[in-house]
């Protein structure tokens, strides 16, 4: 959730980390700062509350010089936002520290270093950190032998990366259940939180496993170490995707942009899956099709946005694959007891890979009796797909608006593929797995048709420059996509929106309904139809104002109190997918209207990377 920079250069490193932390302002934040070994060899620091904008004016009137340095954008965990509780952390005026993540016993490690004679300064877990290392580097002054002795005192999550005055030149970082990648300059090193951070210095990078350490030092070297402490090398991959993709381009905002991508990004992540009438069962893996073919049961653990595809999935998987799907929170998941029906697929999805919650369920679930893991990711070198027995990567490229678009329609195409997958090494009529393919070949296109309706839904979204609810309703597969409608909605244009199963209206959400409760619906062309529209029937009997997005093969009349949006018409098993896009361009437009910060809403964070 935080966000961390580190550079060692043969030239002044502010620009370079000043520029990391821009890329980084996705991932949400409430303070930024850096720390700098200046060319006397002395510990220099700048920080600011707010967004990175207030720690450039600061370091417009006061410059930071020199080649070693690291930085953090700050999304407060222990401690409200304040300049003392920002990083870099300090252990008197020779060590900096920066952290991600949460600090578990950080009360019993303050004690015993104020006992110690330490002062504190903040709020923050993070500082236990950096006195712990200056204790330990007294003793030994060298930082990485001091980093692993102080590690092995924490518990908790972490991404970190310090710097010591007395040696200069040196950055050492390590990572636990936070991501931390290495960017490969020339006669250069870098660290950062992801690669974005690093794409203006560096398109090469090594991914740190859990429980790494690594040292950078002078001509770009880079030393890392396993868990055990031993000495490994770790390959480098090359970043797939451009410098712009870290660009908004002609866009007013990422958001937009991301949702206006989701066309390329869904034939990107079909593209060499699917064969002559049929999925490619190889693309999940060489050994996919006997595992499969065990398959009795299949567990979903995902949170947010990806919770809502995986809901979707259930609908698929039964209906096609034949096989019973559970769908569960990953934050609940993981601290229940779980009992695991035999020969059980765990799947997991995520967009970044290094959900806490989900990287933890995972974890649990290799020691539970699953018969093998599945992960749908975007990150190709993230925790979850490197941990995961099978992966199918989403191919969305980078996304940075905090409220996930291209990430969830990818999410729901790879979880389509998987489906047909499954449903082919489970016997589905061929007929059927050949119609649903060419569907699929066929979404991009009939994704780019309604997004050419953004105009009309920019008009519609003037209805709710002024309201304070909303109610979305669905029926079968459409009510996850309700469910996902209205957390687009609260999330960026802070409006407190529900989503219900539209039968469930006459079982309490009724009551709520009036001339200021928009209901809006989404109506594709299936067999749930005449039930959703005698649902809808009951809002308009009680003054409620309806805003349908309905196939256009259905017959839905305007009229005073209704607004209709006709959507082409998509296979329906697809529509799910399809009926996504204008609750997206929606949500999207009536947070402009509303004045908020569409990319980056407030106490909102793009990487849930703690609990």
């Amino acid at each position: 959730m935080c966000g961390i920079v580190g550079a060692l250069a043969q030239r002044n490193v502010e620009a370079i980390l000043l520029e990391g932390l821009k890329r980084l302002e996705y991932r949400g934040y409430d303070s930024a700062g850096m720390a700098i070994q200046s060319p006397e060899g002395e510990l220099q620091r700048r920080r600011a509350i707010g967004k990175v904008a207030a720690l450039e004016q600061r370091l417009a009137a006061e410059p930071l010089t020199g080649r070693c340095g690291i930085a953090h954008t700050r999304w407060a965990t222990h401690g409200r936002p304040s300049e003392a509780n920002a990083h870099p952390h300090l252990s008197g005026e020779r060590l900096a520290v920066v952290h991600n993540g949460i600090i578990e016993n950080h009360e019993a490690l303050c004690r015993e270093l104020r006992d110690a004679g330490y002062v504190f300064t903040s709020q923050t877990d993070t500082e236990v950190v950096a006195h712990l290392l200056a204790r330990e580097f007294d003793g030994s002054g060298d930082l990485l032998s001091s980093l692993r002795r102080a590690l092995a005192r924490l518990d908790g999550a972490y991404a970190l990366a310090a710097v010591h005055a007395d040696e200069p030149g040196v950055i050492v970082g390590a990572r636990k259940g936070s991501p931390l990648v290495v960017g490969v300059g020339i006669d250069e090193a870098f660290l950062g939180s992801d690669p974005l951070a690093l794409l203006q210095v560096t398109d090469r990078f090594i991914y740190l496993a859990e429980g790494d350490l690594v040292r950078l030092s002078g001509a770009g070297r880079i030393e890392v170490f396993d868990a055990r402490g031993d000495a490994i090398e770790r390959e480098v991959q090359v970043f797939e995707h451009g410098d712009g993709a870290a660009s908004k381009g002609d866009y007013r905002h990422f958001m937009l942009k991301e949702i206006f991508e989701q066309p390329a990004v869904i034939a990107a992540t079909l593209e060499g899956r699917l064969g002559d009438g049929k999925v490619l069962v190889e693309s999940f893996g060489p050994d996919a099709e006997a595992l499969f073919g065990k398959v009795k049961q299949i567990h979903i653990v995902a949170c947010g946005t990806s919770y809502h595809a995986g809901m979707v999935a259930r609908y698929w998987l039964e209906r096609f694959a034949g096989v019973p799907v559970q769908v569960e929170v990953a934050s609940e998941y993981r601290y229940r007891h779980v009992v695991v029906p035999e020969d059980s697929l765990f799947v997991t999805l995520s967009q970044s890979g290094e959900t806490a919650d989900t990287l933890a369920a995972l974890r649990f679930a290799r020691q539970s009796g699953y018969l093998a893991s599945l992960s749908i990711c975007n990150v190709p070198g993230s925790s979850l797909v490197r941990e995961s027995d099978l992966t199918l990567m989403t191919r969305a490229g980078p996304e940075i608006g905090v409220a996930s678009t291209k990430a969830f329609t990818t999410q729901l195409t790879a979880l389509m593929l998987f489906t047909l997958a499954l449903g082919r090494v489970k016997g589905l009529d061929e007929a059927i797995q050949a119609e649903l393919v060419a569907a699929l070949r066929g979404l991009p296109a009939v994704a780019e048709r309604v997004l050419a309706l953004d105009p009309r839904i920019e008009e519609v979204s003037t209805a709710f420059a002024e309201k304070h609810h909303a109610l979305f309703l669905g029926r079968g597969t459409h009510f996850p996509i309700a469910l996902e409608g209205a957390l687009k909605l609260k999330e960026i244009s802070y409006i407190h929106a529900e989503a219900y199963p539209a039968g469930e209206l006459k079982h309490g959400p009724l009551a709520l309904v009036d001339s200021e409760m928009p209901v809006i619906s989404v109506a594709p062309d299936d067999d749930l139809l005449d039930k959703l529209k005698s649902n809808l029937q009951e809002v308009r009997a009680r003054g409620g104002e309806l805003f349908v997005f309905a196939d256009e093969e259905v017959s839905f009349e305007e009229e005073e109190g209704t607004r209709v949006l006709c959507l082409p018409h998509v296979h329906e098993a697809l529509a799910p997918i399809l009926f996504t896009l204008p609750l997206q361009l929606l949500s999207y437009h009536v947070a402009v209207l509303k004045g908020t910060d569409v990319d980056q809403p407030r106490n909102l964070a793009k990487s849930v990377t703690v609990e």
